[in-house]
């Protein structure tokens, strides 16, 4: 089911061609990944494992685990990197794959040879500021990058982003700002883009590998590597957690805001750090019901602001809370949860369960450094930067980029220096929430308007503070830094613009009216409506409780940052409190009147690729004395198609769950090639080295 209105994005509009899928005929569009295309046409399960014909379905939706991998045109392919054609016929991979019957001999070509002095790979924020820093400062750099297009998870970011404005573009949205840097690299003449391609191994003799469009192996050679490959989704161990519709909710972001694809009707979120409440801030605005977030945690690990906007918007949160379990029929139809106890212990008689179609996992990330290891173990220069460093937001990655690239530069010889007030702005933008303060508000005396300032949390933020013709948005200067909440003082004419940037939608304006008792506030709503004046609206204050009604004066439309602006009558005791309006039915939020207890823990699948299941790991440790991770392997525990991407980093923490003292447990060794290329690419039968 696709998208077809949204209040962000543009519709997708693009060339339909057809397709099969299992000999039925589809439609979908050219160019965009199979697996966005099934998702588009109700397809869920990708392929029949040989364990218990289990299906399987997406996790990732982005080239790191084989969960989406079908049959295309006779060959086994992971479809959420593999360009729809017309009249591709795309078959369910019933357990393993069958060699085509094809004898006939073909010449192989040497690779294509190309050379630059930084190989950076990876094309989200943290790779485009490097490319740009280096290239400015005369280095020729070739960008490497797996997808389609660059911009990294910037592509899937409709949000305002937060930080600095000077520095990263704060109260742009994530998407505008990937076109300003991908537009910027694409036109200096030192870059040299490679999209679509996958940088398969890093070598000691300085060259790289690249299975470039699918089709050829093609070799670099470089004087130093900057690794920007960003990072993967952390899995979680629960029993159905292999059930299709269980996936990350980056997957979630790329079918949803990339692709345009409805891929959900009601979604249950796992993690409530910034991943977890902005996915289902985009479920919202795509018109996918969100029935809650839960994390085992005793508070929000995102920004207050972030939580705040989901609550009142009708999305509970649930905090000391587990997932106990999912179920269905061949896919996701129940989840059940449950309230832990001083030692995450899930209290069985606190358990609800939801009726939904998805479980999305946001529960952290992992670098993907391994190209990092590669070039230390080469003994060539090699830094990386973003995500594959440390695990921070884009704004972060963008300045941490041109450090890297001015670092990078040094090594290589030129005299330049990284200055001081980047790695301060660097440290800044990547602090997590400081300390959360009680505000209070009152009306103003005169009818004015005057901004009441919803943020209560010190964050990394200050786009108010710039837009403001007089001025009157200051930060308070108890940190002197953008860390400091932002106060009134000074002259306010009601022209919205803090309103209307504000990453977190915690601003309002409010004034008195000459109507004793009554109060009006203009209010930002980022969702499609068909709200007329005169109509009443829910009101909810920070926390989600409700405030009463309020009526619609007015309401206009900002193109420039696609947000509605709402100008509401209401009572004046509760104008300074409102924040926002109710979106989402609260019915929608409520659980099933029976509880759902079908399976035992051990039951929960670690190894996605080879379906071990935690008892399985329990017992053969057990026997073992396992310490040695690589010890897994005999079982195939990470010997999969996915190489060990999603369960090697579970395992750490399934072998200390276990018993065994986390100082003891030794690393799994990283199995080369990064991933999977035919012989026929290397070989590079397709074509000349061109």
């Amino acid at each position: 089911m696709r998208i077809t209105k949204h209040p962000v994005l543009d519709v997708r509009d693009g060339k339909l061609v057809s397709f099969t899928f299992d000999g039925k005929t589809m439609h979908g569009y050219a160019g965009e990944m199979v697996s966005s295309a099934l998702f588009a046409n109700g397809i869920r399960s990708f392929s029949i494992h040989t364990i218990d014909d289990a299906p399987q379905g997406i996790f990732c939706a982005n080239g790191q685990c084989a969960q989406c991998t079908v049959i295309i045109d006779g060959q086994a392919l992971k479809s959420c990197v593999t360009p729809l054609k017309e009249g591709m016929n795309v078959e369910t991979l019933v357990h393993y794959p069958t060699l085509p019957e094809d004898d006939e001999w073909r010449p192989s070509h040497l690779p294509r040879e190309l050379q630059c002095q930084v190989l950076i790979v990876g094309g989200g924020p943290s790779g485009l500021t490097a490319s740009l820093e280096l290239a400015n400062l005369g280095f020729s750099v070739i960008l490497v990058d797996d997808k389609d297009r660059l911009g990294g998870k910037l592509v899937l970011q409709t949000h305002k982003f937060f930080g600095s404005m000077a520095d990263c573009y704060a109260g742009t949205r994530g998407t505008n700002i990937g076109h300003i840097l991908e537009k910027e690299v694409r036109n200096h003449p030192k870059i040299t883009i490679m999209t679509n391609s996958t940088v398969a191994g890093i070598y000691s003799d300085k060259k790289a590998g690249i299975y470039e469009n699918q089709e050829r192996y093609t070799h670099i050679a470089f004087e130093a590597l900057i690794v920007a490959t960003g990072a993967r989704e952390r899995s979680l161990v629960f029993p159905g957690n292999d059930l299709p519709g269980v996936y990350g909710a980056g997957a979630f972001q790329t079918l949803v805001n990339r692709d345009l694809v409805k891929s959900s009707e009601r979604v249950l979120i796992v993690g409530c750090g910034n991943v977890g409440l902005i996915g289902a801030y985009h479920a919202l605005q795509a018109g996918i019901s969100v029935v809650g977030i839960i994390d085992i945690a005793s508070q929000i690990s995102g920004y207050k602001v972030h939580g705040d906007k989901i609550k009142r918007m009708g999305v509970p949160i649930y905090l000391n809370h587990t997932i106990v379990g999912v179920t269905g029929e061949g896919k996701v139809e129940r989840v059940t949860i449950a309230q832990v106890d001083e030692d995450w212990n899930p209290l069985i008689e606190t358990a609800k369960t939801f009726a939904v179609d998805t479980v999305l996992i946001a529960v952290g990330l992992s670098s993907a450094d391994e190209f990092y290891a590669a070039g230390l173990d080469g003994g060539f220069p090699v830094l990386k930067t973003g995500d594959a460093q440390e695990i921070a937001e884009a704004s972060s990655a963008m300045i941490g980029g041109r450090i890297v690239g001015r670092e990078m530069a040094r090594i290589l010889g030129e005299e330049v220096e990284v200055p001081q007030e980047w790695l301060k702005k660097a440290e800044v933008l990547k602090s997590l929430p400081g300390k959360t303060f009680v505000r209070t508000h009152t009306l103003p005396k005169e009818d004015g308007w005057e901004p009441v300032l919803h943020c209560y949390q010190e964050i990394p933020c200050n786009p108010c503070t710039t837009v403001c013709a007089y001025d009157s948005i200051q930060l308070r200067g108890e940190h002197g830094t953008i860390m400091d909440l932002p106060h009134f003082a000074g002259k306010c004419i009601g022209c919205a613009q803090c309103v209307l940037i504000c990453p977190g939608l915690a601003i309002t304006l409010v004034r008195k009216t000459k109507e004793p008792g009554w109060a009006e506030i203009i209010l930002p709503h980022e969702f499609d409506h068909n709200y007329q004046t005169g109509d009443e609206l829910v009101l909810r204050d920070c926390e989600g409780n409700s405030l009463g009604h309020g009526i619609i004066k007015n309401s206009r439309f900002n193109k420039k940052h696609r947000t509605h602006l709402f100008t509401l009558k209401v009572r004046e005791n509760i104008a300074k409190d409102v924040v926002g309006i109710l979106v989402q039915d609260e019915q929608i939020t409520t659980p099933l009147s029976d509880t759902d207890f079908e399976h035992l823990p051990d039951n929960a699948i670690v190894c996605r690729c080879e379906r071990i299941s935690l008892g399985e790991i329990r017992q053969f440790v057990e026997e073992n004395q396992v310490r040695d991770l690589n010890q897994l392997k005999l079982p195939r525990v990470a010997m999969g198609a996915c190489g060990g991407k999603t369960c090697l980093d579970l395992l750490p923490r399934v072998l200390v769950q276990l018993g065994v003292p986390r100082e003891e447990i030794r690393p799994a060794t990283i199995r080369p090639l990064a991933v999977e290329i035919p012989m026929k690419a290397l070989a590079n039968q397709r074509g000349e080295n061109r």
